[in-house]
């Protein structure tokens, strides 16, 4: 089955076939090994993007310009301090004149219906770097992680995403295991009730692939899984909540014992960083002294064999380089 991509947003995983994921997939792991060869491409020369952040990255940001310089493009950045977009300009406006500078548009925010919006007016492709509700680069950069280190296909895979079952991570992860037909565990607290509209499309999809979707505070979910997932209890803007957050979800914490569950040897651990698994930022030592710990894993489980994060890390640039030479 020929894919022809070129032309077309990347804003959600749901928007995707299988097939057209697979060659995402695919293409990434190429333009990855021609990198680690030194090869040059060419494949977004002449081209021009602009990331549009409205929430601050280290992994997005980074990973966007250098697989842009890579294939031979050009990025400008702007961040909201540094743009009239949504004071003085309104998104179908700012949409419609950036379209005419760019060949494509990366939005890192907040709202999902403002990366949908550009994408309707834009009239160039227009990629979803985070909102609250997906991060669907991110999934990508987790697949192609997997594939690296599992032997098994994707679809004979067990994911469980432990915690704040409710965040972007874990959406983005139903979405992807939907599609890509991975037996998929939301494991968290009965109290965070999980998006039911969310839910019904994942489930939907899940019945054409052989996808499994469940939800559950049963440690019992453990057994079996391949890849332990797990994301920050609080994100930007949400630090008031941390104190009960950190009530909530300590049992759901990613530790030695829990890999142990899931009596997997192999059994990986990914993050979407940046994680707290230590006390040596200026965040965790403050809420330490308030007598909060607030570590979604341990410094163990971080630094063990299990843990490929920074393989993840790196993995956002070869696979957002994919999507836009895909795209573009």
């Amino acid at each position: 089955m020929t894919v022809n991509l070129k032309g077309k947003s990347f804003l959600t995983l749901m928007d995707f076939t299988s097939q057209e994921i697979r060659y995402i997939l695919d293409l990434a792991h190429d333009l990855k090994a021609k990198k680690a060869a030194g090869i040059t491409g060419n494949l977004l020369k002449g081209k021009n993007i602009v990331l549009m952040f409205e929430k601050t990255s280290t992994r997005t940001r980074c990973s966007f310009e250098v697989a842009c310089y890579d294939e031979g493009g050009h990025v400008t950045y702007l961040e909201s301090s540094g743009s009239q977009v949504s004071k003085k300009e309104s998104i179908e406006d700012s949409a419609k004149v950036l379209g005419r500078f760019f060949d494509g548009i990366e939005y890192r925010g907040y709202d999902q219906k403002v990366v949908e919006a550009l994408a309707e007016y834009s009239g160039v492709p227009v990629w979803n770097g985070l909102t609250d509700i997906d991060h669907p680069t991110q999934i990508l950069a987790d697949m192609l992680t997997m594939e690296e280190h599992m032997t098994k296909p994707l679809n004979k895979a067990k994911v469980i995403f432990c915690g704040d079952i409710r965040n972007n991570m874990s959406y983005a992860w139903m979405y992807g295991c939907a599609k890509m037909g991975i037996h998929f565990v939301a494991y968290g607290p009965d109290e965070l009730e999980v998006n039911k509209d969310i839910i019904v499309k994942a489930r939907k999809v899940a019945e054409e692939t052989g996808s499994v979707i469940e939800v559950t505070n049963n440690p019992n979910c453990l057994k079996g899984a391949d890849v332990i997932y797990t994301d920050i209890w609080a994100s930007m803007g949400e630090e008031e909540q941390i104190p009960a957050k950190v009530k909530l979800l300590t049992p759901f914490k990613v530790t030695m014992e829990m890999l142990k569950a899931t009596e997997n040897p192999e059994v990986l651990f990914l993050h979407c960083l940046p994680a707290f698994h230590d006390f040596e930022t200026k965040m965790a030592r403050e809420w330490k002294e308030k007598g909060y710990d607030i570590r979604e894993v341990t410094d163990e489980v971080f630094r063990s064999k299990h843990s490929v994060v920074f393989d993840e890390a790196e993995n956002r640039m070869h696979t957002i380089k994919a999507i836009m030479a895909a795209t573009l």
